[in-house]
């Protein structure tokens, strides 16, 4: 799990592998996380774009931008949330993400909100 706060904007990430999706064989693992976006400042913020760096076990490194998030670009007043579910799959049984979140205020402020580190893992892989 990762968590980290950027100008009032919290982002909590958890991830999961989908065994049931995966095939170890193949060299196909795959993983969901599910972001939980909070704003606990005390102005408004809009999500516009992500930006996430994929490493796998070998140390392989994809980059992948984009506009908003599961297709939306969610408007978070003080105190409210957004959650997604996404995935992304490896060809090594670990790695970690990480990455941010180009924000923009009402007033025209963009900050990006920090994505903390987080692992990609089949169960009782890590030591």
């Amino acid at each position: 799990m990762s968590n980290t706060i950027t100008q009032g904007i919290r982002v909590t990430v958890t991830s999961a592998y989908l065994p049931e999706r995966s095939s170890p064989t193949r060299r196909e693992y795959v993983f969901s996380y599910t972001v939980k976006i909070t704003n606990e400042g005390a102005a408004a913020a809009q999500l516009r774009t992500r930006h996430w760096v994929i490493t796998d076990g070998e140390g392989n490194v994809q980059e992948v931008r984009g506009d908003g998030v599961v297709g939306a670009q969610p408007l978070l007043r003080p105190g409210q949330s957004f959650e997604y579910t996404s995935g992304c799959a490896l060809r090594t049984p670990r790695g970690t993400m990480h990455g941010s979140y180009q924000m923009v205020r009402d007033d025209g402020q963009r900050f990006d909100a920090a994505i903390a580190p987080f692992a990609l893992a089949l169960p009782h892989s890590l030591n």
